[in-house]
């Protein structure tokens, strides 16, 4: 945090009543169990738990105050408000504005995490970077990133997530970013948006966040760029693709065992590259980090060297030693039906040695609605008109995948019948790619199925 706050700071944000002196902090805590002498406390409330009732526990640890819904009675002062993530919403936005850095803020429906991390990895070459911890990207994980905010920071960058429409719009505005991306819209999270289309309009609520000067970072190759670009209005307005004519291209692409090796291509010049990660999909979130880290003062040093340092990201494409020699892809953490395509395309192309074996292991895909059952089925056939050799399916969807799949598709009951057969069918010759929504929990199938060391 920058400086100090006050509890009246919140006040001039959203109706509050202060109980108390007008204590100031320096650090804000919403987690009882982790709380320091000194904190300020917010009690979040949600489904399943009351944070208001932690209020005595973090008296008795000295927080210095605490943020509630309802007034407690404990001998620390309090601030009462309507809803308390909105307070800490607030709180990061306050320290979001003490800083002087250049903030960039990302959004998508697949990639966004890989574009996160690759646009740390470029500007750490050259800034003090702030990067989104871990999947920290919604209404309570943004403002916490920005409450780490410090002095010294030149670069932050932001991952905004969200499961329905005007959660990205608030997470935008606490922001308040200069430059923003979307790296594209796909059909996730559809009970929550309804439709593409609502994905697509939730996604471009990003826009909006950003002033009439600033920079609009958006995916020639995405066909609802159109949409996004007459919604930027007197935005400026920068492009990247791997296919579309844009101001960032990726060429001369050559796909490797090891990565990828391709030119940026941009008004600036060329840059070579080395990207260690598989796939075409990583390449263009290569191309969308090297857009937005070269708008936010870039040399072509550090994209060369920020994307050559680029590690894998558990649970996305991951490459894992897997049991009897074999090796994994671990693509574990999330799912959808254009992600599912993208990753086929990797294992597809993989050769390990000429008797390379191909498999598919596929958990359900979530929140797909009407479209649920069509969208496994076309998994299954996709899969095979890319010539994998197998798919082994576990979950009541994914079963329509198998059988979509034809020979050489296995459904299983559960994760460990699935893993039971893995054991003895898997060899040297094994390539396997296993991939579901994050509520398939096929990251267990991983834990079970790796050897623990890294490729």
């Amino acid at each position: 945090m920058i400086g100090t706050m006050t509890l009246s700071d919140v006040s001039e944000y959203m109706p509050a009543t202060m109980t108390g002196a007008d204590v100031t902090f320096s650090r804000v805590n919403t987690d009882s169990r982790q709380l320091q002498a000194g904190d300020l406390f917010v009690a979040l409330s949600g489904e399943n738990f009351n944070g208001n009732r932690f209020v005595s526990r973090v008296a008795e640890q000295r927080a210095v105050a605490a943020i509630v819904s309802e007034a407690q009675d404990v001998p620390i002062p309090q601030l009462v408000v309507a809803d308390t993530a909105a307070a800490l919403g607030w709180l990061g936005h306050i320290n979001r504005k003490r800083s002087r850095a250049n903030v960039v803020a990302i959004t998508g429906s697949q990639g966004k995490t890989s574009v996160k991390e690759m646009t740390g990895s470029i500007l750490s070459q050259q800034f003090n970077i702030l990067v989104t911890r871990g999947n920290l990207n919604n209404n309570i994980g943004a403002p916490m990133m920005l409450l780490e905010l410090e002095q010294d920071h030149q670069q932050a960058i932001i991952e905004l997530g969200a499961n329905a429409g005007g959660e990205i719009a608030w997470t935008a505005k606490l922001v308040d970013p200069q430059i923003v991306l979307i790296n594209n819209a796909a059909e996730t999270h559809l009970e929550g948006f309804g439709s593409l289309a609502g994905v697509v309009q939730a996604k471009g609520e990003i826009i909006d966040s950003a002033a009439s000067t600033h920079t609009v970072v958006l995916n020639a190759d995405d066909p609802n760029i159109e949409r996004w670009r007459e919604r930027a209005g007197r935005r400026r307005c920068v492009t990247f693709a791997l296919d579309a004519p844009a101001d960032y291209r990726a060429v001369n692409l050559v796909m490797t065992a090891d990565g990828a090796r391709f030119d940026i291509e941009s008004a600036r010049g060329r840059i070579a590259c080395f990207l260690p990660l598989p796939g075409r999909h990583n390449v263009a979130n290569a191309l969308a980090a090297a857009a937005l880290s070269i708008e936010s003062g870039a040399t072509s040093a550090s994209v060369c060297d920020g994307l050559a340092r680029v590690a894998a990201v558990p649970g996305r494409l991951c490459p894992l030693s897997g049991i009897n020699n074999s090796r994994l892809l671990d693509d574990s953490y999330n799912a959808s039906p254009s992600s599912f395509r993208a990753a086929i395309d990797v294992l597809a192309v993989i050769r390990n040695g000429k008797d390379v074996r191909r498999v598919l292991v596929m958990g359900d895909m979530a929140e797909l609605g009407a479209l649920t059952v069509q969208a496994h089925r076309d998994v299954g056939s996709y899969a095979r008109e890319c010539g994998l050799d197998e798919l082994w399916s576990t979950g009541a969807c994914s079963e329509l995948a198998s059988q979509s799949f034809g020979a050489g598709g296995r459904h299983f009951e559960d994760r460990d019948a699935l893993i039971s057969h893995a054991a003895q069918a898997l060899n040297e010759s094994s390539v396997v790619l296993v991939k579901g929504s994050r509520s398939a929990g096929m990251d267990y199938v991983v834990q079970q199925l790796s050897s623990k060391e890294t490729v």
